[in-house]
């Protein structure tokens, strides 16, 4: 997409979930444990940061494949996940700042010059990525950042407690808000969208058929059935249905997994985990209608690797992330696959992931495949914000939509003129 032309949004708050696996909270300050190489580089030293995911053995898989790269000593920084977004900004703005960086499509990374133009290294191999993830990291023609893992995310629920009651998986917001109703009981709440309910913005947009941006980046999202979504949101949210002040956030499946709520938004990474402590008692369904006239939507989170434009390596570190993130496609599918699950953006690799195949996973691919919806490179966390403030005036504390999203389209019409004229 050009910078001045289309787009097509999708995407969380810059952290939040994005990639579900946000921290388990395990680690290293900056400072220490950087996971160096076995020093069989060329005199080259790298430094790549990523955030704290939670699965097991996360850590190690990125500082094993970075010790079998033979032509730099690269350095891990594994970064806790509610510290990494503030700790990258301000390092990539010191001598300090890492060569290759986790983050997901920004376009102001691009328009300041932040991150390189990786069109060269992705271009021989463009065809085997989904074309939505080269869609999300392109501007005027030119690729930056290679898509590591897709993270679709939509509702698990307790198949038991749906039998239990006698309902099915909803179709609209309007059946949610009534299953969650009939699921409440004095131990167990109806359903979990994460304790500050961002988690619903995004596919609320989408399940009621709007956009976010048009193809002239213009504003799409102040519709009428947004409206009504918000003013269902706010039901939903005083009806006692909703779990709230959660022990953890909704990226862990802990509450679903422990019986605190029936319904729980999460990523599809925490299949495995749900497996374990739930068996088969358990499935998942994409954000419903918002109105009649919408459509179902799945969020499609993930992660991608860039390369700081700014380093004083930075061809070798374009090299780097050639070899990891294009050439080693054992490492890519281990990636995707052996910590949590995650959908390969490469096709090839999407096709031959056996774990992805059968049960839940299957269904979650399908889901990503008919409803899922990608990061728009042009929509800025300045703007999700606004619409988080939405969410914050009209669903907890009950004032009027239209009046928060008046407010919100002067906000992001100033953004939106900074980018695009």
């Amino acid at each position: 997409m050009s910078a001045s032309s289309n787009t097509n949004w999708s995407r969380r708050s810059l952290f939040r979930a994005a990639a579900g696996m946000a921290a388990a909270g395990t680690l290293a300050a900056c400072g220490g444990n950087n996971g160096r190489s076995g020093g069989s580089g060329s005199g080259v030293n790298l430094t790549q940061y990523f955030h704290a995911y939670g699965e097991q053995g996360t850590e190690q898989a990125i500082k094993k494949y970075a010790a079998a790269y033979d032509k730099a000593d690269v350095t891990t920084q594994w970064i806790t996940a509610a510290d990494f977004e503030n700790k990258l900004f301000a390092t990539l703005l010191t001598k300090n700042a890492p060569d290759v960086f986790e983050f997901h499509p920004q376009i102001q990374l691009v328009t300041s010059g932040q991150v390189a133009d990786l069109t060269d290294i992705v271009e021989p191999v463009k065809d085997d990525f989904n074309p939505a993830d080269i869609k999300s990291h392109t501007v005027d023609g030119k690729i930056y950042g290679v898509r590591m893992i897709d993270d679709p995310q939509f509702f698990y629920y307790r198949k038991s407690m749906f039998d239990e009651a006698g309902v099915k998986v909803p179709e609209t917001l309007d059946e949610l808000m009534e299953i969650a109703a009939k699921l409440t009981t004095n131990k167990v709440k109806g359903l979990y969208l994460g304790n500050d309910l961002h988690n619903a913005v995004d596919p609320l947009i989408w399940s009621a058929g709007a956009q976010h941006l048009d193809e002239k980046n213009q504003i799409a999202y102040h519709t009428d059935g947004v409206v009504e979504g918000i003013k269902k949101m706010r039901t939903l949210f005083t009806s006692g249905d909703l779990l709230l002040g959660a022990p953890t956030e909704s990226w862990d499946p802990s509450s679903f997994n422990q019986g605190l709520c029936a319904i729980q938004w999460c990523g599809m990474w925490a299949m495995p985990a749900v497996q374990e402590a739930l068996g088969d008692d358990w499935g998942i369904f994409p954000f419903p209608k918002t109105v009649d006239s919408g459509k179902k939507s799945v969020y499609n989170g993930g992660w991608s690797m860039f390369v700081n434009a700014k380093g004083d390596n930075v061809d070798a570190a374009k090299e780097y992330v050639k070899w990891l993130w294009i050439d080693q496609k054992e490492y890519q599918e281990d990636w995707a696959t052996s910590y949590g699950f995650h959908i390969p953006p490469r096709t090839s690799l999407a096709e031959s992931a056996d774990k992805l195949k059968t049960g839940n996973a299957a269904e979650g691919v399908k889901l990503f495949n008919e409803f899922g919806h990608f990061d728009n490179i042009g929509w800025t966390q300045a703007m999700r914000t606004s619409l988080e403030d939405v969410f914050a005036n009209s669903v907890r504390k009950g004032g009027d939509p239209e009046a928060s999203l008046d407010k919100a389209d002067k906000a992001i019409n100033r953004e939106l003129k900074k980018l695009f004229g």
